[in-house]
């Protein structure tokens, strides 16, 4: 999927294509200029969390390698 960057202001929020049908596991993404916006779709108006481009591209190339640290893996799952 791709997703062109958003004004700060106005943020155009997404869901993963993963996120199947399961409502309570679920975080929301938003393009922005300089990274990508993370938040808790049950909670649209709770806390974001920022992350810069070089840190998001280098967490989404990790997922898709299967290559999280076991201690990232392991928090995860609890």
């Amino acid at each position: 999927m791709t997703a062109s960057p958003q004004s700060v202001s106005e943020p155009r929020w997404f869901k993963s294509s993963h996120s199947g049908g399961n409502a309570t596991e679920c975080v929301e993404c938003a393009r922005v200029p300089h990274g990508t916006l993370i938040r808790d779709s049950k909670r649209a108006t709770g806390p974001v969390v920022p992350v810069g481009s070089e840190a998001w591209r280098r967490f989404v190339g990790a997922v898709g390698r299967g290559g999280l640290p076991a201690r990232l893996e392991t928090a995860c799952s609890a």
